[in-house]
């Protein structure tokens, strides 16, 4: 270990602050111990130079040992802030991630809405009648009762009876209108009675709904030929709606007369209404 001059200046000074015998006899040690030191640092011999060595071996390893502590407890408190830091930048991410998803979630729910609107647009523009598109507001579904609320009605020179189609098919009719809505009976409600033409079979009948996704046909003439995957339009008897609305295909199960609809009725959010003068009306 070195001792410089500098060491021994301020022993000396911070002696003779002190007052009394013991702090005179206190720095005379002193000045005796700094001038062995200088003495002993300026001798160059290998046995000095090895206890030198050891000592400070002796200091750097007792200095380690003690600050060993202070380490450990500054480590811990690293890890402790570091694993706080990892938990709030989880919570932030988690809460980036959930508004990262339903932004996309909103941008796939408005493309798809566009998507239909379009598709909509189109029917509209490519149509011999003139279609008026509507939103499902409120569906009705129960073993008795199907039908929708759309968002247009009187104010939109809706009536009761117009044709409601899902696209090009066929799905039911007007049978409630008021200002701003109008309800929908589907072609599966129980009171839904919609003559029909199936082909390429010919027959005439009317397609009755039961409450299910599969209504059937009834009225059929004894000596009818229709048959499995006949297509059902409707046959614009009574003037009630135009003929030649596709509606679904035959479906034949133990002699028993079902209608596959073309159109899945759960899955439905925007519709056209035929915007036609009824015949019954003029």
């Amino acid at each position: 270990m070195e001792t410089s001059r500098d060491d021994v200046g301020i022993a000396i000074r911070s002696a003779f602050l002190s007052k009394g015998t013991k702090q005179r006899f206190s720095l005379f040690i002193l000045i005796i111990i700094s001038i062995l030191i200088i003495f002993v640092e300026s001798i160059e011999t290998k046995p000095l130079s090895m206890a030198r060595a050891f000592l400070n071996d002796v200091i750097y390893r007792s200095s380690a040992v003690v600050s060993f502590p202070g380490k450990i407890i500054n480590n811990f408190s690293h890890f402790v802030n570091n694993h706080l830091n990892l938990y709030n930048d989880y919570e932030k991410l988690i809460k980036e991630n959930d508004k990262l998803r339903n932004s996309i979630s909103k941008s796939d729910f408005l493309e798809l809405e566009n998507s239909q609107l379009r598709k909509l647009i189109n029917e509209e523009a490519v149509s011999s009648s003139t279609l008026l598109s509507a939103r499902v507001m409120l569906d009705e579904f129960s073993p008795y009762l199907n039908s929708f609320v759309i968002n247009i009605g009187s104010n939109k020179n809706i009536k009761n009876g117009m044709a409601v189609m899902d696209g090009n098919n066929f799905i039911g009719r007007i049978v409630d209108v008021n200002f701003f809505s109008s309800r929908v009976l589907l072609v599966s409600d129980l009171n839904s009675k919609i003559p029909i033409l199936s082909e390429p079979s010919g027959n005439h009948a009317i397609l009755s709904g039961h409450g299910t996704d599969e209504p059937s046909l009834e009225y059929l003439p004894e000596n009818h030929n229709i048959k499995d995957g006949d297509t059902i339009y409707t046959s614009g008897k009574e003037g009630i709606f135009d003929p030649g609305l596709p509606i679904g295909k035959v479906k034949i199960v133990n002699n028993d007369i079902k209608i596959l609809l073309f159109s899945n009725l759960n899955q439905i959010t925007f519709v056209n209404i035929k915007l036609v003068k009824l015949k019954k009306d003029k």
